[in-house]
């Protein structure tokens, strides 16, 4: 058979080199690697097989074997799984397609020196890799079921691959490492020990529903032995709580999520009746970095009677718990099942209410116990849960009560809306907030300056997703949530008529000005009026009680939706110097031509105070470029 030579992708190459030349904490993660891709491999061919029965394919013994040569210095870990093509080896092999991973190469260099290594290799599919840490060659040989003739892929993880079609290729797939040398002052890392292996098939592989077996090596005058099972094969999910120590779900948790650290709670669910089925739920400890990307990946996994059915099984959680990990084992459904059955099977819809409402109690559960990991969990996920307020309307005021908020209360405690209606003072009948893209920035927002010294409480909500879910809320506990930059503020209180009265008369003494300033700026704005907000500031932007946000404007314009521009209203704060001023050379002047261009400047330092640009950022360097050069 002829044999090709092709050169690593550029990424690969350099993953194989941080691989091969650093130092991790623990080398040991390669087998666990190898091992689940094998598994992985089991689970695809009888699921294929169930599929189509038709498949030429042996699935009597499906298992995985290890196979020690301690005179050749070769660990070789084998299945008779699925198996792969020729152009598959080269596809998934010699190349990485994989958007993260430039990121995986940024903070796996990061993570050399540390414990986090180990487990990013998972993190990032790129398992068969981390095989060239303990092995200065790697041959891999496999045949795809159902297909007559076998590749051999060689590699010592440098710049180049081999790929050959071979005859005699088994069903499956091998993976021969061949052993880099010794350390005669390190056991910890000898792979050609067998109690070694067993060690790390033990740690992190017992839970894996195929056997693993390992062939030991004969002695010297007897028969070959008998392949001995490493591992229990118990699923732990079908096992009593009794049964299972935290150390074996935190190793599942690993398994499948391919995060190296602990998981902030453990979640076991277990349905009787008309309907059985069991969940093993984990919440993690950490957001996944992709986590608010289009590519991350949901959902849990499927099983059917304990036969794997799929990865990433959307359908059993919403997408607002996407970071959700864990398994279901259903034992009613179809083996057959698809990803479209799924969606309209009433038996999968419910599940999804049930272990939507089981995750959202024990996170209810998690806020009333322990501060600590409540804070943890809301730090980390608060943002995608807060996505459910605008998508699961049954389950709105599960998600409320475990929903927590910035606020001008504390500068590091973030308050409940119940907590925050306990605090209203006497004759508030709102929940006021103010949304924007950092605390520091909406608290010294010109919007808040009333609130501060009447000392009105006001949530700081500062993540993409508060602009859509107050809306969609509406109002809590009969308390309407109202921006403070939307629409007229009037925060009196009952029976000051004192203030109303003065209010009347200035809008009445400056309603010339204000008409005046309306036609000079129509194309930017549909109203100017005078400010209850402002105290400090001379003017702020406000949008009307019914209008969209610039910030929702351009969120559906990233989203490709085409929404008209909104007008806005300028509202002026009377007791500044700077309006009285304009208001004084208003009434003192006919020509106001130059007045006309401080009406445009007032107009854009409003818009920059909130977040915004100029709408002609040069003119507005020249006009203010002009006032500075007169008062010198």
């Amino acid at each position: 058979m002829t044999t090709e030579t092709f050169e690593f992708q550029v990424e690969a190459r350099q993953l194989l080199q941080l691989m091969i030349h650093s130092v991790y904490s623990n080398k040991d993660v390669f087998l666990r690697e190898l091992v689940s891709n094998a598994s992985d491999a089991l689970d695809k061919l009888r699921l294929e097989k169930l599929r189509d029965d038709s498949l030429d394919a042996d699935v009597s013994d499906l298992h995985i074997e290890l196979h020690v040569d301690k005179e050749a210095r070769t660990l070789t870990v084998r299945d008779n799984g699925i198996g792969m093509s020729y152009d598959e080896v080269g596809q998934l092999i010699g190349t990485i397609a994989n958007s993260g991973t430039a990121t995986f190469l940024k903070e796996l260099e990061e993570a050399k020196e540390g414990a986090g290594a180990e487990g990013l290799i998972g993190q990032f599919g790129v398992g068969f890799y981390s095989g060239f840490m303990a092995a200065d060659e790697v041959t891999l040989v496999t045949r795809r079921a159902g297909e007559r003739q076998g590749t051999r892929w060689t590699s010592r993880g440098e710049a180049t691959y081999t790929l050959e079609r071979v005859d005699d290729a088994p069903q499956g797939t091998s993976v021969t490492l061949h052993l880099k040398p010794a350390d005669p002052e390190n056991q910890l890392h000898d792979y050609t020990s067998e109690w070694k292996i067993r060690e790390i098939v033990k740690r992190y592989s017992d839970f894996i529903t195929w056997p693993i077996r390992m062939v030991p090596e004969a002695k010297d005058g007897e028969d070959a032995p008998e392949p001995e099972t490493l591992n229990s094969m118990k699923a732990l999910w079908a096992r009593s709580r009794d049964e299972v120590s935290d150390d074996e779900y935190h190793e599942l948790y690993k398994h499948i999520s391919h995060d190296w650290r602990e998981p902030l709670e453990t979640i076991r669910l277990q349905a009787e009746g008309t309907f059985e089925y069991q969940a093993l739920l984990f919440v993690p400890s950490h957001a996944p970095h992709d986590l608010f990307t289009r590519d991350f990946k949901r959902g849990v996994q499927l099983y059917v009677k304990r036969v794997f059915i799929m990865d990433d099984c959307e359908a059993l959680l919403p997408p607002y718990l996407r970071f959700v990990k864990g398994v279901v084992d259903a034992q009613d459904l179809s083996l057959n099942v698809s990803r479209e059955i799924l969606q309209q099977d009433r038996h999968i819809r419910m599940m999804q209410r049930r272990l939507t409402k089981k995750v959202l109690s024990t996170v209810k559960e998690i806020k009333t116990k322990d501060a600590d990991r409540y804070a943890t969990f809301w730090r980390e996920f608060g943002t995608a849960l807060k996505e459910g307020l605008v998508t699961d309307s049954e389950n709105r005021d599960a998600i409320l009560a475990v929903s927590s908020f910035a606020t001008t209360h504390s500068d590091d405690e973030p308050t409940t809306l119940a907590q925050y209606v306990e605090r209203m003072k006497d004759g508030q009948d709102d929940i006021w907030f103010i949304t924007g893209e950092s605390r520091q920035s909406i608290e010294n927002s010109p919007h808040m300056e009333a609130f501060r010294d009447k000392g009105i409480e006001v949530l700081l909500l500062t993540d993409a997703v508060d602009e859509v879910w107050v809306d969609a809320v509406g109002e809590y506990e009969g308390k309407k949530l109202r921006s403070v930059t939307k629409g007229e503020i009037d925060l009196d209180a009952e029976g000051e008529e004192k203030a109303g009265e003065e209010r009347e008369k200035q809008a009445e003494e400056y309603a010339g000005l204000l008409g005046w300033m309306r036609e000079r700026l129509q194309e930017d704005i549909k109203e100017v009026r005078l400010s209850t907000r402002l105290t400090v500031s001379p003017a702020c932007i406000v949008s009307d009680a019914h209008d969209l946000t610039p910030a929702l404007e351009n969120m559906y314009r990233a989203m490709g939706q085409e929404v008209p521009r909104t007008k806005r209203i300028l509202e002026l704060n009377p007791g500044h110097p700077l309006v009285k001023g304009l208001h004084k050379a208003y009434q003192a002047s006919e020509d106001r031509t130059e007045l006309a261009e401080s009406a445009e400047l007032l107009h854009t330092l409003a818009v920059l105070a909130e977040g915004g640009q100029p709408k002609d950022p040069a003119r507005f360097v020249r006009l203010v470029a002009d006032r500075l050069e007169r008062t010198l």
